[in-house]
């Protein structure tokens, strides 16, 4: 191979290469952000970071995990949460394994693919 040949096919790898990872990134910034109100006492609410790692409340206890993008699902990892009692709260959101984004409306999914619930985008 000819030392042009070489760069132009070095190039080409790196120009596919690049708009993979974008094509990636754009997918992600597309979850990323709030969802719900994860501040507030009492309601359900999911910070999900562009690091793949996400905060939030069930609207009683704190929840932190790990979130990841598989095709147009997020899939949830094992969430780690305080454990407090709260009177009258639903607790839904701990149940969460998977969830589908629809415009600004997140979808969440128990671990057999029931919708148990859905949170707003706030950003």
């Amino acid at each position: 191979m000819s030392k042009p040949t070489a760069l132009i096919a070095f190039a080409a790898v790196t120009l596919a290469l690049g708009l993979a990872g974008c094509s990636a990134g754009s997918a992600g910034a597309e979850v990323t952000g709030t969802w719900g109100t994860p501040d507030a006492t009492g309601t359900p609410g999911l910070e999900l970071n562009a690091d793949e790692s996400v905060t939030g409340t069930d609207g009683c206890n704190r929840m932190v995990g790990t979130w990841s993008l598989n095709g147009d699902t997020v899939e949830f990892g094992t969430f780690a949460s305080t454990l407090m009692a709260c009177e009258g709260v639903d607790t839904w959101l701990s149940g969460a394994s998977t969830a589908t984004v629809d415009g600004a409306t997140m979808t969440i999914q128990n671990a057999g693919g029931d919708e148990i619930g859905t949170l707003e985008r706030v950003d």
